[in-house]
């Protein structure tokens, strides 16, 4: 066997070593261990703001995804959704978290079908087996309902990128911005009145970088080597920050409404100027 069919012969063996050691995955690869959800850029500021004078009652029954898109794809048609379908379980975790937990007491809505089943499974129980048992307290009411959902999805919102190549030698840049939308209102169970009412939107990025290089590495044998990486934003990361950011300007905007207090009222103009100077957008701004 001759050095060249030697080399080839190496350079074969490698191509493929990589190609088993990239197709290996679960716990052989050197993942790192589970963890609890990542912060979001909102969720100490919703984790921090001051407690409640008196805790809100609410309920959530759905919040659903009202966009109907799919996952962008410029090759084929996605039968997948562009944004979580558990929109209700995150908003319920996002209400917990707010002022460390001070600030809602959710009742559980949307699983009340299962609530409804065990609380008469215990009390027949409690019926044939203990007669003089005392009875279960009443399920928890809510005074609001927190209705809306995730309204919009706009893929491609922003693209762009750059990329140069010399004698067959380069590399490029790609990114794109997709836009998600979340509306959320408090509706009073008494009157059905809305409360209040807010709009948050959260960019989502993602990016893709390349470099390669096509030569002739001795005449008539062609070399060919590309390498890549991309990265996307977590979509349910970016549903949740703007979860975050509308359950704030729920708090924020209820208190300048009069509808709720602070445990401590001196912070409450305080925290309306916070909020003021960082979110609401002036009408000259840009002028």
């Amino acid at each position: 066997m001759t050095g060249m069919s030697v080399s080839r012969l190496a350079f074969a063996l490698a191509i493929v070593g990589l190609t088993q050691t990239a197709c290996q995955t679960g716990q052989r690869l050197p993942t790192p261990p589970a963890h609890l959800e990542s912060l979001t850029k909102t969720t100490l500021k919703l984790q921090e703001i001051p407690a409640p004078a008196v805790p809100v009652d609410v309920a959530i029954y759905e919040f659903p995804d009202l966009t109907g898109q799919a996952k962008p794809n410029e090759n084929f048609a996605e039968y997948s959704r562009a944004v979580t379908q558990g929109g209700a379980n995150i908003l319920v975790d996002v209400l917990k978290s707010a002022g460390n937990g001070h600030w809602f007491r959710v009742v559980e809505r949307a699983g009340l079908k299962n609530l409804v089943q065990e609380r008469t499974l215990i009390e027949n129980t409690q019926r044939a087996y203990s007669p003089k048992s005392g009875n279960l307290p009443p399920v928890r009411f809510a005074g609001l309902i927190l209705e809306g959902g995730i309204v919009g999805y706009d893929s491609n919102e922003r693209t762009g990128g750059a990329g140069a190549r010399y004698l067959g030698i380069g590399g490029d840049l790609t990114y794109r911005s997709d836009l998600v939308t979340i509306a959320l209102r408090a509706v009073s169970v008494q009157n059905g009145e809305v409360l209040v009412s807010t709009t948050t939107s959260k960019q989502i990025y993602s990016y893709m970088t390349r470099a390669g290089a096509y030569k002739f590495a001795v005449p008539e044998e062609l070399l060919e080597v590309e390498l890549g990486i991309s990265y996307n934003d977590p979509g349910h990361l970016a549903v949740r920050e703007a979860m975050e950011l509308a359950v704030y300007s729920l708090i924020v905007e209820g208190i300048g409404n009069g509808l709720w207090k602070l445990e401590d009222p001196s912070q409450e103009q305080v925290l309306l100027n916070e909020f003021s100077r960082t979110y609401v957008k002036k009408e000259n701004a840009g002028s």
